[in-house]
């Protein structure tokens, strides 16, 4: 039975307590919270774990096995490595860290220990996001055009990260599954309405090889909320909507068709595909409890967990150039020399 501590009882504490509670071969052993608020509530919902206010007891503690960090993302490096070095296999809430430096650190911690390093990435773990990459494995949709994604809501504004931190991160998971390799480069564009907050709305750009495209709108100041991605391909299209309670993932058998004979070539002849559009049944396990069964299985059989240190390094790499570019005005940042420089 594989002992769990959870670090961290705020606002998505409590999920992950719960979800790994549900999760067979393993159970929550400890919770920590420096809120004693908190850790009332975590005695009614879990009775049986050690309610501790410092999550050094955590690791001291012989029946944890692995921890679960859900804390500022300012504490996550300090956690994270402390835990790695007392030999405990570790989920790590994202971003996984400030910087990417500190990530390529825990990264080659887990390594070196031959722990599991895993970055809670949850949307990953989605049907409709597997089925997306089903899809493209599959050349379903053909050469792949663009990605463009819209994430906005009013609130919750946060004071550690800004909105791409926060919204445009599930983008960017998104991405690193769906597709190899970084972008080549990162535009971004952002603002702050609210003095001596970080940027609460945000436009980023990523260029890939191969003419695709990724454009992010992410927004803390919005009267509705909205979690739409728009997959385009030159065989077929995908929309996918989180929000809706069925039917989240429509593929279109829709695009353009460019001619192919000498004369079409030069009149630049473009044929429109008007085809059909199916929804496929997609499963609906809760995708936080599909990433704690997964998290719980990698320690089983020492398995690369799908959303491991390297991914979660990956983001935080074009968080990083997304800001630089913000601070640039939306000058584009290049990958590969930051990759060269780390």
């Amino acid at each position: 039975m594989i002992g769990i501590a959870v670090i961290g009882y705020g606002y998505w504490g409590p999920n992950l307590a719960r979800s790994f509670s549900e999760v067979e071969g393993c159970r929550v052993v400890a919770v920590v919270d420096a809120s004693a608020a908190a850790l009332a509530g975590v005695a009614k919902r879990h009775p049986a774990a050690r309610l501790l206010t410092q999550w050094r007891e955590a690791l001291a503690d012989p029946a944890v096995d692995a921890v679960v960090i859900a804390t500022p993302v300012s504490s996550h490096h300090e956690i994270a490595m402390a835990a790695l070095r007392a030999g405990r296999h570790v989920l790590v809430e994202k971003p996984m860290t400030v910087t990417a430096a500190e990530a390529r650190t825990l990264v080659d911690e887990a390594a070196r220990r031959a722990l599991v390093l895993m970055v809670g990435h949850t949307f990953v773990y989605s049907s409709a996001v597997r089925r997306m990459r089903e899809l493209v494995d599959a050349d379903a949709l053909g050469q792949i055009y663009y990605y463009d994604s819209t994430r906005i809501n009013l609130g919750l504004f946060r004071r550690d990260v800004n909105v791409v931190w926060d919204l445009a991160i599930h983008d960017l998971s998104i991405l690193q599954y769906l597709f190899a390799g970084q972008p080549l480069a990162v535009s971004a564009h952002g603002v702050s309405h609210v003095l001596g907050n970080p940027e609460n709305m945000a436009q980023v750009t990523l260029y890939y090889e191969a003419g695709m495209i990724a454009h992010l709108n992410v927004n803390w100041l919005a009267p509705v909320k909205v979690r739409q991605v728009l997959l385009g391909g030159s065989k077929k299209m995908i929309v996918y909507d989180d929000l809706q309670p069925s039917d989240k993932l429509k593929i279109y058998d829709r695009g353009l068709t460019l001619g192919n004979e000498p004369d079409e070539l030069r009149q630049l002849l473009v044929n429109y595909r008007m085809g059909d559009m199916w929804s496929p049944q997609l499963s609906t396990t809760e995708p936080l409890l599909v990433e704690a069964e997964h998290f719980v299985d990698c320690i089983r059989t020492s398995a690369t967990p799908v959303t491991d240190g390297r991914l979660g390094c990956s983001v935080v790499e074009i968080l990083e150039a997304a800001s630089q570019s913000m601070r640039r005005r939306g000058h584009p940042v290049e990958m590969m020399p930051l990759r060269a420089a780390g």
